[in-house]
């Protein structure tokens, strides 16, 4: 096999990978109203799936960094799509026990994972190539992270929920036979997802295993560099780690409510918000992908970070001080501006580094991901404070997305 053709193989099948984070981060603003009906959870409670998945990111990416750096690519792949379909299948104990600590434990197994996949990922794909085009061609990657984006709750939506809503008082004159029995009915519907999910995962790995695709290491390659957050003494990779975490807190809060936000504000009904947060929001995402790697050939990528902010910053704060169902408009149309914030600070952050270097780099860039395990928690509590009036608490995005504009700001007017 030509190198060009090596090359292209292996961008189409890490790209590939891309849809595994992308359904992980998405199928939870279907197991949030989930598994808080199964478990009977608050909102702040409900929050911890978040927070197990990003808290997943944040403790594994370290490992990652320094796994790939000895290891290479490859095995960094492969231990990832491992350690994601344990966690998968791990859903089937959880949901036989009806124990939300099970979940949480299968999450953080999928999201660890899921982590090893995206430090890998992320600064392969920008040496697949020129390093002129790295942010357009990891935005063009990114794009079909947007495929994952959309399919998840719409199947989370067909084979999760269920589409039964008892009110507080309809639970409360349940004999306690009849909750268990209607508890444990809504558990179960995660398990042939999850088997599939499983299995589909690990034949991939396999596919890796016998695909050579190529390796590009730095000169200590073999020998881990020790991790250092000396780092962060670059000022901008200081920024882009602060923007991608209050990016990544921001849009969390966005998606992991909006079931919750649809039947509040206008009264949805949990089977069609999920429709209509995958067919809608999230095609947004995903054309908001291709338009923003397209736009990137015609205006800076930071400047286009920036004008993304200020948008999003706007249709935030229309979802919290308008009424009914153009609040709910105005949420689902932030997706489409939030579509290119992450790769475009990930690579923005990568920017002037030694291989070496960049790998550290893409580790802390990948524990800015922690952001998604508190932004949540604080805007379910905000709701809980407030009588369970979810719409107030998404003031706590407002301000991420004015942050986010901040920094396309701060790399748009200075050589840093």
């Amino acid at each position: 096999m030509s190198q060009k053709s090596a090359v292209k193989l292996a961008f189409i099948l890490v790209t590939s990978l891309f849809f595994l984070w992308a359904f992980l981060h998405n199928i939870n603003p279907i197991l949030i109203p989930h598994l808080k009906k199964a478990c009977q959870l608050s909102d702040a409670r409900s929050a911890l799936i978040d927070s197990a998945v990003y808290m997943g990111y944040f403790l594994a990416a370290i490992p990652a960094g320094l796994y790939m750096q000895k290891f290479g690519y490859k095995k960094g792949i492969i231990f990832g799509l491992i350690l994601y379909a344990v966690g998968a299948l791990l859903f089937i104990p959880a949901a036989s026990s009806l124990s939300f600590v099970s979940f949480l434990t299968a999450l953080f197994i999928m999201a660890s994972g899921a982590t090893f996949l995206e430090t890998v990922a992320n600064p392969y794909i920008t040496k697949l190539g020129s390093p002129e085009t790295a942010t357009q061609r990891l935005n063009f990657a990114q794009s079909f992270n947007g495929v994952g984006a959309f399919i998840a709750p719409i199947i989370g939506g067909m084979f999760i929920l269920s589409g039964v809503e008892h009110s507080p008082e309809e639970l409360n004159a349940f004999s306690p036979e009849q909750l268990n029995t209607y508890l444990a009915a809504e558990a179960s519907t995660v398990k042939v997802p999850y088997i599939l999910i499983g299995l589909i995962v690990l034949a991939l790995a396999l596919v890796f295993k016998f695909v050579s695709i190529p390796e590009f290491k730095s000169d200590d390659a073999g020998h881990a560099q020790s991790f250092s957050l000396k780092l962060l003494k670059n000022k901008n990779v200081l920024m882009a780690v602060l923007s991608q975490f209050v990016y990544v807190g921001g849009q969390v809060c966005v998606g992991s409510f909006f079931i919750r936000f649809a039947r509040y504000t206008g009264d949805i009904g949990e089977k069609n918000a999920a429709y209509l947060w995958g067919s809608i929001a999230m095609v947004g995402f995903m054309v908001g992908r291709f338009i923003g790697t397209w736009l990137m050939g015609k205006i800076k990528p930071a400047r286009l970070l920036m004008i993304y902010g200020i948008i999003s910053t706007i249709l935030m704060f229309g979802t919290v001080f308008l009424d009914g169902n153009i609040a709910v408009y105005a949420l689902m149309a932030t997706p489409f501006f939030m579509s290119i914030m992450f790769p475009t600070i990930f690579s923005l952050g990568l920017e002037g580094l030694e291989e070496k270097d960049s790998q550290i780099a893409s580790a802390l860039l990948v524990m800015a991901i922690v952001g998604g395990a508190i932004f949540p928690v604080m805007q379910g509590y905000l709701s809980d404070a407030n009588g369970g009036n979810i719409q107030i608490s998404y003031l706590i995005p407002m301000v991420c997305f004015a942050l986010v504009a901040a920094y396309g700001w701060f790399k748009s007017s200075s050589k840093v």
